[in-house]
């Protein structure tokens, strides 16, 4: 984050100005951050009532009796945030980045990524049950049931004890967690990032390694877009650009470019700057059902992070069966 100077406001605009965000708890605070950091680092908005918030409901939050390839894809916690934008309802829009399309809409543009939270995933059991850091999954009974609509997660789980089962987790984080408690399963995966940002870690009971479970691309992120045009929000947004957060979400979603698959498509995508300043990102592609998953790891300059992820994504589509791929 570039900190050196406080950041100018936009001037010639009508105040104030309109941020949009989902109505998830969740959704809500990362968006009370990022105008937390603006302020911080912009002190003629300190004290000002120069920020308006708009809560729209979009598509895969309205809709959660059924999984997200089947009402629409990519894009679905986005396109009425998009659409308000480009309509000028609102100025800029806060996104979790792993929600975001790798090809936005024609006059919309990711200005900005701030500083990542914690990327991994957590498993979470009811309370009281023991578990072995060292192992976690062994703690799962044989044949348990669990809890999840990320083709992601299950894929990877699934890959690692064939002997479970599972249903459809949707909902925000809170709900998921109520039925945890209610026995509904047997356990389910969030990420880790949305648990502490709600001061809800302490319901972790196991957080996976990225080689053991795979996050998905930009996991941890926060992303603001913004109409294209608007080149004065633009420049003020630049100056709270975490320069790690965009490097290592530049390459996930350059990966995620080239694999190009579908809702139905198991991908993670995890990248890290190393002590030596480099670059690393893993890529993961599999079956749903775990009975493929292919796993490789590329390094290399921070400044070739597009790069990076377009080489890793087309190395692996390569050595992926073509049905993995298909939208069918």
């Amino acid at each position: 984050m570039q900190s050196l100077k406080p950041l100018v406001p936009p001037h010639r605009r009508a105040l104030p100005l309109k941020v949009g965000t989902r109505g998830s708890p969740l959704a809500r605070v990362q968006t009370a951050h990022f105008l937390e950091i603006l302020r911080k680092f912009c002190p003629v908005l300190r004290g000002m009532d120069v920020f308006e918030e708009h809560v729209i409901t979009t598509t895969g939050d309205a809709v959660q009796d059924r999984p997200l390839a089947e009402i629409g894809g990519k894009g679905l916690f986005a396109k009425e945030i998009h659409e308000a934008l480009a309509a000028g309802k609102i100025d800029f829009a806060v996104h979790s980045l792993k929600d975001l399309e790798t090809s936005l809409p024609d006059g919309i543009t990711l200005a900005c990524t701030l500083k990542r939270e914690d990327s991994r995933d957590a498993l979470i059991l009811p309370e009281g049950v023991e578990i072995d850091p060292a192992d976690p999954y062994a703690a799962l009974p044989p044949h348990a049931v669990i809890g999840s609509a990320s083709v992601r997660r299950i894929s990877q789980l699934k890959h690692a004890r064939p002997d479970l089962s599972f249903t459809l987790f949707r909902g925000n984080v809170g709900t998921r967690l109520q039925k945890i408690a209610a026995g509904e399963v047997a356990g389910t995966l969030l990420a880790y990032a949305g648990l502490r940002r709600l001061g809800l870690e302490a319901r972790a009971s196991a957080v996976l390694s990225p080689e053991l479970m795979v996050p998905a691309a930009c996991q941890g992120i926060v992303g603001i877009t913004i109409r294209s045009e608007d080149k004065e929000l633009h420049a003020m947004l630049s100056g709270i650009e975490d320069a790690e957060a965009k490097a290592v979400s530049t390459a996930e979603r350059a990966l995620l470019a080239a694999l190009d698959g579908s809702c139905r498509t198991p991908i993670g995508g995890h990248a890290r700057v190393l002590e030596d300043g480099l670059l690393q990102l893993t890529g993961l592609v599999a079956r749903v059902d775990g009975s493929f998953l292919l796993k490789r790891t590329i390094t290399g300059g921070r400044a070739e992070a597009q790069r990076l992820g377009a080489e890793l994504g087309a190395a692996l589509k390569a050595d992926s069966p073509v049905d993995i791929f298909s939208d069918a």
